[in-house]
């Protein structure tokens, strides 16, 4: 069997914060649920912190970049520029009026109102 990079230069890669609240899960949900619906694919946050090079590369070969943060602290935003890397489109939870709160409470609205507002600028 032939491997192939599922990294194709036209791809859209969505990197969500996966931090220790409602918001961070409900940002990983909405990452998670954008590539169900095939707008683009979900990716590792944490590999481009740690800086592993193979997921550099593929990175670099994205047609766009999008991060989703849970909170105000944009650790995926901060993240990805660390590694010198442009985002084209950020959305905040909290800025969609979602308040942050360690319950780990999610509500599927929610978690739509973020896939709607990423959606809309994709």
């Amino acid at each position: 069997m032939v491997e192939k990079c599922l990294c194709e230069p036209n791809e859209i890669m969505i990197f969500p914060c996966s931090g220790g609240s409602n918001v961070g899960q409900i940002a990983n949900e909405a990452a998670k649920s954008l590539t169900t619906l095939g707008k683009g694919k979900m990716y590792c946050l944490a590999g481009i912190g740690g800086h592993i090079s193979n997921l550099i590369e593929s990175t670099k070969a994205a047609k766009k970049i999008i991060a989703i943060d849970g909170c105000p602290v944009q650790c995926a935003k901060k993240t990805l520029e660390h590694a010198e890397f442009n985002v084209d489109t950020h959305v905040v939870v909290t800025e969609l009026g979602i308040k942050k709160s360690h319950d780990f409470m999610m509500d599927i609205e929610e978690i739509d109102s973020v896939i709607d507002q990423i959606s809309s600028q994709i």
